[in-house]
């Protein structure tokens, strides 16, 4: 059972955010997430969506640094991503882009 986090590189907002997951249950990360005063705001659908600034507090709060591409294979493994197909708002995004 581990909190994953990645480097913050995803922009948004003027300013670098990370992904937070569990490899384990929504329960946990939203029990982690709550415990360092992270709003279920920043939850989106399987991950929670970090500032920069919050990085250094939740690896030192126990979360796992791991590169983007181990945090999506954990996610993956877990069972618990959700895949693009039930994130329409996404596909349109992406669709739009190609």
């Amino acid at each position: 059972m581990a909190i994953l986090i990645d480097p913050p590189a995803w922009p948004a907002h003027g300013r670098l955010f990370s992904h937070m997951v569990s490899d384990t249950s929504y329960a946990e990360l939203h029990a982690f997430a709550r415990n360092h005063s992270i709003s279920l705001r920043a939850f989106d659908r399987d991950h929670y969506d970090v500032p920069d600034d919050l990085y250094s507090r939740l690896v030192s709060g126990g979360a796992t640094p791991v590169t983007g591409g181990e945090l999506t294979r954990a996610l993956i493994a877990s069972g618990l991503r959700v895949p693009l197909k039930e994130r329409p708002e996404k596909i349109r995004n992406t669709l739009l882009r190609q």
